[in-house]
């Protein structure tokens, strides 16, 4: 029989041994998109993907998760969290092993899509779970600390188990990661976590489900696009027909007595500014994570493992700096600490537009570069997640959780399609290729530098000039892509300041 979830004000050993149980699926999804960035390359190889389908495979995961975070965290609301987890964790693993043996690109994407949808269930579960588990604000601070570090640091053990994987078997094996870790949760999770829901809850409201995936899916299918595709009129029809879904799923919140969506907690100022620095947070970790794995293997020429390696520091400071933002809130309010963070990222992409990524000593300043940004990112997380759930009363905490996790995963979503499709743009614009190349080599080139570098390895004399060709064009377009990224994180953190400010009496 479930039980409501009767926390006791000052966490002990079972709630922290329920943190760690919680901590499984987040250090999975976390370990999953990291070994994929660095799998682009051999399932390139392996499968033949176009550009496009190249950034779905990226995308399609997080689109769908982004689109359904919402109704699954207020579905947990409802029915229980736990049993929600307990779904997602057994449809994850069954989905991801399945994947692991694709036979196209096409079923690649299929199967991506299908993980998207077992892990919108397991992420607002997690953060929701923690709100009603630690009613402490210092310990919940420390939990979220946890929680947001199992991000960076599946994110760090995912390149170098990845690599690992890649160096010994073939690409799907990076897909079958999830069996073992899910195991544990589906074992232990009945046994630790207590079960949590809304004890009045109302009805899962279909029409605004489905609003709620077409507002996102169009937006983020324009970007791509008018990004990496070029088509530009089509991707601006694309992404109105999104704007106007979500705006009619707005006004549909507003009449519903109860909304999937309670658009009231956005009048927090604390809530708003919390979720903002969650998405524009994840576009440059994300997008920087795209174009960092490309150039350490294909420019620089790193096998996967080794290119995880090297990318451990960066990573390993996210973690670190998450633990010291719950320090430095101590001694300076949230607004400062999160503003200061968002900057110190704008520095890392400043360093990127600075550095000449060609010369040799271009790897270590990009490295330099990823630290830098990780650092920044860790900083203004941690507490921009707390903000969010302490704005949110506790019967929300769902809700709230899955908001939060929306705007990860958008970050996540527009990271990969923005920031790829302007790498993708660029390295397309700027690349030169000699003129005795043919058109369907040509052509392979153009779409992906993994294309161009095997185009280069069948061009015969021809294969250097290419080479050089190819790793010029996708260099210069770290540079502009940096660039872009430099403005629109500092102003981000600029908005952010203003937003969390006290209000006026």
């Amino acid at each position: 029989m479930t039980t409501l979830l009767t926390p006791r004000p000052t966490a002990g050993a079972r709630e922290w041994a329920a943190l760690a149980v919680l901590m499984m699926p987040v250090l999975l999804v976390s370990v999953d998109n990291t070994a994929l960035s660095f799998a682009l390359p051999t399932i390139s190889q392996a499968l033949r993907p176009t550009g496009e389908q190249l950034l779905w495979i990226v995308d399609v995961y997080p689109l769908v998760l982004a689109g359904l975070l919402v109704p699954m965290g207020t579905l947990g609301d409802r029915i229980g969290r736990r049993r929600l987890l307990l779904i997602g964790g057994t449809g994850f693993a069954a989905v991801s092993a399945a994947s692991a043996f694709a036979p196209t690109a096409e079923a690649l994407v299929a199967g991506r899509a299908a993980m998207g949808f077992f892990g919108a269930m397991l992420m607002p579960a997690t953060l929701s779970l923690l709100r009603n588990i630690f009613l402490n604000p210092a310990q919940r601070r420390i939990a979220i600390a946890v929680w947001a570090g199992g991000f960076s640091g599946g994110a760090a053990l995912g390149p170098i188990v990845g690599g690992f994987l890649l160096n010994h078997f073939w690409w799907g094996s990076v897909f079958l990661m999830s069996v073992p870790v899910l195991v544990p949760l589906l074992v232990l999770g009945p046994l630790l976590v207590p079960e949590s829901r809304d004890p009045r809850p109302g009805p899962v409201d279909v029409p605004s489900v489905l609003l709620a995936m077409l507002a996102l899916t169009p937006v983020v299918y324009g970007i791509k696009a008018a990004t990496a595709s070029g088509e530009l009129f089509h991707g601006l029809l694309s992404a109105a027909f999104g704007v106007l879904a979500g705006l009619l799923f707005v006004r549909r919140q507003a009449t519903l007595e109860h909304p999937v969506l309670d658009l009231g907690l956005f009048r927090s100022r604390e809530f708003t500014g919390g979720v903002t620095v969650n998405v524009l947070g994840n576009v440059g970790l994300y997008g920087f994570l795209f174009m960092l794995t490309q150039y350490l293997q294909l420019v620089v020429g790193l096998d996967p493992m080794a290119a995880g390696l090297t990318m451990v520091p960066g990573l390993a400071l996210t973690v670190l700096a998450g633990f010291l933002a719950v320090r430095a809130v101590r001694r300076f309010p949230a607004r400062t600490v999160i503003t200061a963070g968002m900057l110190v990222s704008a520095a890392g992409f400043l360093v990127v537009v600075l550095a000449d990524l060609s010369a040799p000593a271009g790897p270590l300043v990009a490295l330099a570069a990823f630290c830098l940004v990780g650092t920044g990112i860790g900083f203004a997380e941690t507490l921009s997640n707390d903000l969010v759930l302490t704005a949110a009363p506790p019967h929300k905490a769902g809700a709230a959780s899955a908001i939060s996790e929306t705007g990860y995963e958008v970050g996540a979503v527009l990271g990969t399609a923005v920031l790829g499709g302007l790498l993708t743009a660029f390295y397309q614009s700027h690349l030169d290729l000699p003129a005795a190349l043919g058109a369907g080599p040509s052509a392979a080139a153009h779409e992906t530098l993994g294309g161009a570098v095997e185009v280069a390895e069948g061009a015969g004399a021809l294969g250097p000039a290419v080479r050089e060709a190819a790793f010029g064009a996708f260099t210069a377009g770290m540079h502009w892509t940096a660039v872009v990224m430099t403005v629109l994180v500092a102003l981000a953190g600029l908005t952010v300041a203003r937003v969390l400010r006290p209000a006026r009496r």
